[in-house]
């Protein structure tokens, strides 16, 4: 499994759509600027088909430092949820799919 970056993203959005990278930037910077922003205010967001970010409540809770066996205190914190939507589950399935047919027994 490989990592996109942000720059990749960007530059294979302006070569599909053929505008300029620089207005691409600007508007991927944009929507996801808005996404921090929506979950910022407590706001859920939802993008039909692709999936819905949340924001959720970790409770408080006792933990372990492994290298030390101490026990810790982790206080309570907002974290973001995300589920996804019907379209990428599918495309995921069947991409998974895909690759397990590929691959040979036994390895």
């Amino acid at each position: 499994m490989s990592t996109t970056t942000k720059k990749e993203l960007i530059d294979r959005i302006s070569a599909q759509t053929r505008l300029p990278r620089g207005e691409v930037k600007i508007v991927v910077q944009a929507v996801l600027d808005s996404v921090i922003e929506e979950l910022g205010r407590g706001n859920r967001l939802e993008f039909r088909e692709f999936g819905v970010f949340e924001l959720r409540e970790r409770a408080a809770r006792t933990a372990q430092n492994p290298k030390t066996m101490e026990r810790v205190r982790v206080p309570a914190r907002r974290t973001v949820r995300f589920k996804v939507g019907r379209l990428m589950q599918e495309r995921i399935e069947s991409k998974t799919a895909r690759v397990r047919a590929e691959v040979p027994v036994g390895t």
